[in-house]
């Protein structure tokens, strides 16, 4: 069975970054960090991500998370590891991960036969990702594997995401896309996050985002409505089309059944997540 262009980023968007972001929407998440004395979200969301490279500071997870202000960034970096550790801020992720699964899925889910092909499925994939170039995933593959399926599962989503997101920033980069551009772009295909949250986790502000959709303005990449124009959609879409090129080991490795398999189960197991209010209504969208 021939692997379909498009395939590998379905299975992306269906079922692989969705349920790995579960963990950062979650009030379960936040319970087990307000219990380090880590109560900021923002601070939360920041060590959570970055703790598997180690107590690192704003430098180096402005270039790693690519479309974060810096200066939000500074505020609680590297300050928080004054607070906990990254093995801590580690653990607490892990059984905030194990909470928030058991809760939008329910045990029998979480316990199921389907549960555990998901994650050996996911986690076969991972054996095509590389390190070189890609600080993250790298980061996150050094990691020891949970055992539990769920959990393995989570780990696996984990590293295919960040394997993923590694390469999209270099494509960010040929694209000619700055950090705020990147995000205006993408909020414009409707698939991004809404102006709300590109402030309030991102840390931009309204001046930093109507500055950048004039810039893609001048550029004829937006029309004067905010809309992506005919160039724009192309430009997006050759950006989506660059990362599946660079994205491409883990799912060649895995198979076109393979991967076929891990949409449909992966896929409905984020459909599980949604339904059960795994994330906020506002999140994505233009508005």
């Amino acid at each position: 069975m021939t692997l379909h262009p498009l395939a590998a980023r379905r299975c992306w968007h269906a079922a692989i970054n969705p349920l790995h972001a579960t963990a950062y929407f979650s009030p379960d998440t936040a319970k087990e960090f307000a219990a380090l004395g880590i109560t900021h979200p923002v601070a939360v969301n920041l060590s959570a991500r970055s703790a598997a490279m180690g107590a690192v500071g704003a430098g180096a997870v402005t270039a790693t998370f690519y479309n974060y202000r810096h200066d939000l960034i500074a505020r609680h970096l590297p300050a928080v590891w004054e607070t906990a550790t990254p093995e801590q801020v580690l653990a607490a992720r892990l059984r905030g991960v194990d909470s928030t699964l058991r809760r939008l899925l329910g045990a029998e889910t979480v316990e199921s036969p389907e549960t555990a092909e998901a994650a050996d499925l996911a986690m076969r994939a991972t054996e095509g990702c590389t390190r070189h170039a890609r600080t993250l995933y790298a980061a996150h593959a050094d990691l020891p594997v949970p055992e539990e399926p769920h959990l393995r599962l989570w780990h696996a989503t984990t590293l295919l995401r960040e394997h993923r997101g590694d390469g999209h920033l270099a494509a960010l980069l040929l694209a000619g896309l700055d950090p705020v551009e990147a995000l205006i772009s993408h909020t414009a295909t409707g698939k991004g996050m809404t102006p709300k949250w590109l402030k309030g986790m991102r840390g931009w502000e309204q001046a930093d985002l109507d500055a950048a959709a004039d810039r893609l303005r001048e550029r004829g990449v937006l029309d004067a409505a905010g809309e992506l124009t005919e160039e724009g959609t192309a430009l997006r879409e050759r950006l989506e089309s660059d990362t599946d090129r660079l994205d491409a080991a883990p799912y060649e490795h895995l198979g076109a059944d393979g991967l076929a398999r891990l949409t449909e189960l992966g896929g409905a197991l984020v459909v599980k997540a949604v339904t059960a209010g795994a994330f906020p209504a506002d999140l994505m969208g233009r508005a």
